[in-house]
């Protein structure tokens, strides 16, 4: 015959395993869509071209502190110079991404503004596509992101990692305007809201719209050295040799009726006029 102790000591490890099964059947309830689903595995390919300015390791400072929250992202850093600046290496070791960062300065007739760096990372993607994807065999997305821009972590979460094919969204402060984004009508877009280069077919800032990498892959485009189609600016004559179209475009965050929000801002840092050789007076390091 048990004990009292006995009796009470069997009712509690019964309870115990109610509460673990209660337990297990909650989180099979409430497990998140898979991968698959929900585009979370795919991986976030950045590119960004860059050069040397005093404002400079401010600048890649902020952006690789941002890239460093967002999980399966690639960063490609493209220096326009002879070779790579040890500073801003140090701060890609720091920022414990994975990254590669290249030297190719501008070639000759390239226009000096970041478009010969671009193309220098999409062939680096199109020729070792295994070096940048690494052991990652789910689908990617091409995001040019450069570095003096602000971006809201949601715009690699919620936007980038679900572009199955062309994405675009609004771009607070660019081209002189406060916004430009897209018109959608019916989960279209029809037209877009802008005031700089009224020629403009994708009229679309660098920040606002990312590519799946099977599309770049595809393809053989490239930013080049001109673009008439654009008025003067690459993004058109990018997305037109890729073969998009507006009825290819995939559009974010315009869902509201009002206050919708900007996740990424054409911003430019500014500083206030101190010397270099003052600077390194005092101990410190400032790019020229």
């Amino acid at each position: 015959m048990m004990s009292v102790l006995q009796v009470y000591g069997m009712r509690v490890v019964c309870f115990t395993i109610c509460i673990v099964i209660v337990f297990k059947c909650a989180l099979y309830l409430i497990k998140p869509t898979s991968p698959q689903d929900s585009g979370s595995n795919r991986m976030i390919i950045v590119i960004t071209p860059t050069y040397k300015r005093i404002t400079r390791l401010a600048d890649i400072t902020r952006l690789a502190n941002t890239l460093s929250q967002v999980e399966n992202l690639h960063w490609i850093v493209i220096e326009d110079g002879e070779s790579t600046i040890p500073n801003v290496q140090n701060i890609l070791e720091r920022s414990e991404l994975l990254y590669t960062y290249v030297a190719h300065r501008t070639a000759s007739g390239y226009p000096a503004r970041g478009w010969y760096q671009r193309d220098m990372a999409l062939k680096l993607i199109r020729t070792n596509p295994s070096q940048i994807l690494g052991e990652h065999e789910g689908e990617a997305v091409i995001y040019f992101a450069d570095d003096d821009n602000s971006y809201d972590l949601r715009l690699f979460e919620d936007y980038i990692r679900n572009v199955k094919k062309l994405g675009l969204w609004a771009v607070g402060l660019a081209g002189g305007a406060a916004v430009e984004a897209p018109n959608v009508v019916n989960k279209k877009v029809t037209s877009f809201n802008f005031k700089w280069k009224s020629k403009r077919r994708f009229a679309v800032d660098m920040a606002g719209f990312a590519i799946n990498l099977d599309y770049i892959l595809n393809s053989s485009a490239v930013f080049g050295t001109e673009c008439k189609r654009g008025d003067g600016a690459p993004e058109t004559c990018l997305l037109e040799d890729l073969g998009f179209d507006l009825n290819d475009i995939e559009p974010f965050g315009y869902e509201k009726e009002k206050n919708n929000e900007i996740l990424v801002w054409h911003t430019k840092t500014s500083y206030s006029g101190m010397k270099v050789k003052e600077a390194e007076k005092f101990g410190y390091f400032v790019e020229p």
